[in-house]
């Protein structure tokens, strides 16, 4: 098996492929909830709640257009009534001959008087009837809204039985696809990613404090040997002062890496344009100096005008920590290369050693927290935290990409960080379309290596 070399710069063509990373969905943004008092002492709790405001809405409403339409009914009424005359003349004109004793009234008169009475019957009526709809409606509305703000209350008696330490309470609700339904899995959709940041976050203290307790042992047990020796030479002594002093540098690395880790998941990332290309150039040069003190060579080609979006400074870092991993791992008179081009619309920067290589199955635990593979078969050239890749996922993860490696034992690694690349002009180049051809820079007479695109899993 080969590994996979990183292309030259410029070149659209090479064994790792653009890697297809699914857009971080971005959740609602949620409407600050604004805490306030009860602004009546007094009155049942029931009366502020939304089931009451919505039954009474649902009320006033009914009432309203039912106020309307009676109204409407009583004004037609009593104007048809105004207009209309049974008989125009008095009831002597009726019954003429009669005697003269009679006394007669005009027939309008009684025919008003009628129409009054009927009028204040359907206004008696009408307004029993408004008040016996308004409770009745109140009722329903009462009931109608309970049943549709039934999931809320769910959602409520299990908001208040999670606490700090249990977050495996769901509200599981079951019915159809509405808007209640969607908030329900969306809050269910919250806990288990709270729990799973918990989680992680009790799995990290647990194992920082592990990584914390070692050198803290080995620092406790010299000087406790050295202190009960009353003989104790001066080599002796000298030889406990140096673990010391190693165990103490290890221990502070490692706390400046999990200060780093921190800061990485905590600190507001700074967007801006980035300069790739840039980028690797300043982290080569940073490092020539060290790799030329260990008897490496530092190889630096990177194409120009390499930009993204992103923040520099956890770039910068993310590519140095791949960049000392290589040269810590690398045999003298071996090369580094270090390399960033475009392919498609992702922009990578690659690191590639010749050193002792990864094994397969820890391919991908060397992006773990605390994972150091087995120091034995690693030349140690410093204390090692075991949290440098995992900041490099970290930062690669933040900016929307993902890292990836192709190694085998004895023939180096190859890790490769995939950024999504701002817009730019230039031709697309179909992936299955992709090919390269690199010289191995490991020795002179180094074969060719040819190989289609293939992704590292």
């Amino acid at each position: 098996m080969k590994i996979p070399r990183l292309p030259e710069p410029g070149s659209t063509t090479g064994d790792f492929s653009p890697p297809e990373v699914e857009a971080a969905r971005q959740g609602p943004v949620r409407r600050p909830m604004s805490v306030g008092a009860n602004t009546d002492r007094f009155l049942p709790s029931w009366v502020g709640s939304v089931r009451f405001r919505l039954a009474l809405l649902y009320s006033v409403l009914l009432f309203g257009l039912a106020a309307i339409l009676l109204g409407g009914l009583y004004w037609g009424l009593a104007r048809e009534l105004s207009q209309t005359v049974l008989y125009d003349g008095s009831v002597d004109a009726l019954f003429r001959g009669a005697g003269d004793d009679q006394m007669f009234e005009k027939l309008e008169v009684f025919e008003a008087e009628v129409d009054r009475q009927a009028l204040a019957d359907l206004r008696r009526y009408s307004f029993s009837a408004l008040i016996l709809l308004f409770i009745a409606s109140l009722g329903v509305g009462w009931y109608v809204a309970g049943l549709v703000l039934r999931p809320l209350e769910r959602v409520i008696a299990v908001a208040r039985s999670i606490s700090a330490t249990d977050l495996t309470r769901r509200i599981n609700l079951t019915g159809p696809d509405d808007e209640l339904g969607q908030l329900a899995d969306t809050f269910d959709d919250m806990l288990d990613r709270l729990d799973l940041a918990f989680t992680a976050q009790t799995r990290f203290i647990h194992e920082a404090s592990h990584e914390l307790r070692n050198p803290l042992a080995v620092i406790r047990t010299n000087l406790d040997v050295a202190l009960a020796d009353p003989d104790a030479s001066a080599d002796d002594l000298r030889r406990t002062g140096h673990v010391v002093s190693r165990a103490s540098e290890r221990m502070t690395t490692l706390v400046d890496e999990l200060l780093d880790h921190a800061r990485q998941e905590t600190r507001a990332k700074q967007v801006e344009i980035v300069d790739v290309a840039a980028v690797v150039r300043g982290t080569g040069e940073e490092f020539e100096v060290p790799a030329t003190a260990d008897g490496v060579r530092l190889v630096i080609d990177t194409e120009d005008d390499l930009f993204i979006e992103g923040d520099p400074v956890s770039l910068r870092r993310a590519l140095a920590n791949l960049v000392a991993n290589a040269i810590r791992l690398a045999p003298e008179d071996t090369t580094i290369s270090l390399r960033a081009g475009r392919i498609e619309d992702w922009v990578w920067m690659g690191v590639q050693d010749q050193g002792p290589g990864i094994a397969p199955g820890d391919q991908q635990r060397v992006f773990r927290r605390f994972w150091r593979g087995d120091d034995t078969k690693v030349p140690r050239k410093d204390g090692r935290s075991g949290l440098g890749l995992a900041i490099v996922k970290q930062i690669a993860e933040t900016h929307g990409g993902t890292v990836r490696v192709e190694s085998e034992l004895g023939q180096g690694a190859t890790f490769v960080v995939w950024l999504p690349g701002a817009a730019v002009s230039g031709p697309h180049v179909a992936v299955e379309d992709i090919e390269w051809h690199v010289a191995q820079e490991a020795s002179p007479d180094a074969e060719l290596l040819t190989g289609p695109l293939h992704a590292a899993d």
